[in-house]
């Protein structure tokens, strides 16, 4: 019998990661972090898990114990909030929310585990003349963890939408090598061609057709109808100058007098439905559909991100497009933690025959 292998996941959001390292077999004893939708929404799609509801600050050694109990936790995951590393923030490198990362190792000496795993937005790498990431390699290596990091491309593993995410895997057992990426990606089109296309604050829970791939095969395993497809509401203006965007175009596409409406420079992209999706946000309203003059839903940010249609989500409207565009794409994180626990079994049978 293969032990099973606990995770506690900080930073957790609505489960991402957390769902991936289910997925993979992974035991996901607690989730910690301090919103409250995210919570509903984590303990819906992970009942069998605990959700601290706390600032990671305030969280006291005798409260993570207490709710952990007698397991020994072997893998440390999370995401420390990356506003402060974003290329979409103000790149301040004595910005607070940088500072979380301690936070996860202050956890990671309270609970010992074997293993650690650290995800963040690229963007970590090279900003501040790499201070942030040798930082974080430091405190591994001071404590004994060898460590690998790689820059994963989500289209690369099974997931409809260009996205990067930088992975620090740290082990006392050794140095992980990440898995290869697969031979085929998915597009857009593939994701969401059997949702209905929805305007006006339209509801709609009936898919319009029988699975037409193998993503939409996956996606929709144990789910008979569909969640949180709802239609944003746009002005007449919005939908009349999205109109004229065409498939994959941008701005440049619209008339020169129209061009400066929003200063932003990914303002009015409509996305291409044979290409993976462009990296989704928290609900900017600035991608839209690529068939209508709108954004995509909750549902279709979700496809986009890889959650089943089976993981529902918690919360308003805004909170959701939030907690979705926050996450790690579970089919990024089920590609990395079926890697790690091979890696971890292997190394586990080596420590058995060699005592």
């Amino acid at each position: 019998m293969k032990k099973e292998l606990n995770v506690v996941d900080l930073f957790c959001g609505a489960g991402g990661l957390s769902f991936g390292f289910a997925k993979a077999g992974f035991n996901i004893i607690l989730g910690v972090d301090n919103d409250k939708d995210s919570k509903e929404t984590f303990l819906k799609n992970h009942p069998d898990s605990q959700y601290l509801l706390k600032d990671i600050r305030s969280v006291s050694k005798d409260e993570i114990l207490s709710l952990i109990g007698d397991k020994k936790i072997d893998l440390l995951i999370g995401g420390p909030p990356c506003q402060g590393f974003s290329v979409s923030g103000k790149r301040v490198y004595m910005d607070s929310r940088n500072s979380l990362y301690l936070e996860f190792f202050r956890i990671l000496d309270i609970l010992k585990p074997n293993h650690a795993l650290i995800e963040n937005v690229p963007g970590l790498k090279g900003l501040f003349e790499g201070r942030a990431l040798k930082s974080i390699l430091e405190e591994f290596s001071k404590r004994g963890y060898k460590t690998n990091h790689s820059i994963l491309k989500a289209d690369e593993y099974g997931v409809p939408q260009v996205r990067k995410r930088i992975i620090i895997v740290a082990s006392k057992k050794g140095e992980f090598e990440f898995p290869l990426p697969l031979s085929t990606q998915v597009t857009l089109g593939d994701a969401i061609n059997d949702l209905p296309i929805l305007e006006d604050s339209i509801e709609e829970d009936q898919y319009i057709s029988k699975p037409k791939n193998e993503y939409q095969n996956l996606m929709r395993i144990n789910s008979n109808k569909i969640h949180n497809h709802i239609a944003s509401n746009h002005s007449d203006r919005t939908k009349s100058i999205i109109g004229l965007v065409p498939e994959g175009g941008n701005y440049k596409n619209l008339p020169k007098e129209l061009r400066n409406t929003r200063k932003v420079h990914i303002a009015w992209t409509r996305l291409n439905s044979s290409k993976p999706s462009l990296t989704i946000d928290t609900g900017h309203r600035h991608h839209f559909h690529p068939w209508a003059n709108r954004i995509p839903t909750v549902r279709e940010s979700a496809r986009i991100q890889s959650f089943p249609d089976n993981f529902i989500f918690y919360g308003s409207k805004t909170s959701q497009y939030r907690q979705v565009g926050n996450a790690v794409p579970p089919l990024l994180a089920e590609a990395i933690a079926q890697q790690l626990k091979k890696w971890i079994n292997d190394e586990n049978k080596k420590d058995i025959q060699n005592a």
